[in-house]
């Protein structure tokens, strides 16, 4: 199928496995070259090395831990050494949580605030120029199913998701006169290596 993406450029938070590298392989088929972001930076070249063999696009593993300010902002920079723009942001990088409301402490709700809303707000707000450089772009979020029902066990996960979700709306608003498109998908469970 042609999809009319080759040679756009797409940046994947979480790419290296699960969700985030079936996406990356989808968007390779389609001639897209990519920029993988993840914690472990041998899978990452590992990943990297297999995609560009297979499907022919070129293929970045930059080591980067979206929860953290200084790594998306060393991220980005890395990124605008490379690119003068980019096409598409998936927003992908994220983990289930465990946890009673009444027992979870500050830090874990931290943790997830950062890493599921603060990395797309942060990312989103650095690249959404160098999409403008390409004439518009893309940025899809992945939420989850438990931002509509949540799962009894994970209330953190639940209410950290749900914001992402909102936050979607809010830059979609925001970012359609510059012809980007925000959208947002909601997951149910997918078995991933994390299960």
């Amino acid at each position: 199928m042609d999809l009319q993406l080759k040679d756009k450029i797409a940046v994947i938070t979480g790419g290296s496995v699960g969700i985030g590298l079936a996406v990356a392989k989808g968007l390779a088929e389609e001639g897209v070259h990519l920029v993988l972001c993840a914690r472990d930076q041998q899978r990452l070249d590992e990943e990297a090395a297999n995609i560009a063999k297979n499907y022919g696009v070129e293929v970045s593993g930059i080591k980067a831990d979206v929860s953290k300010a200084d790594d998306i902002q060393e991220l980005v920079t890395q990124i605008c050494n490379k690119y003068q723009g980019i096409d598409i942001l998936i927003n992908n990088a994220g983990v289930g949580s465990n946890e009673k409301i009444m027992d979870a402490p500050d830090e874990k709700w931290q943790y997830y605030w950062d890493l599921h809303v603060m990395a797309a707000v942060r990312l989103s707000r650095a690249l959404i120029p160098l999409m403008k450089n390409q004439g518009g772009g893309v940025i899809l979020n992945n939420s989850s199913i438990c931002a509509k029902q949540p799962l009894y066990y994970e209330p953190i996960y639940n209410t950290t998701k749900a914001a992402l979700s909102m936050f979607s709306k809010c830059l979609a608003e925001e970012a359609i006169p510059f012809n980007i498109r925000v959208n947002t998908i909601n997951p149910g469970l997918i078995m991933t290596p994390d299960w």
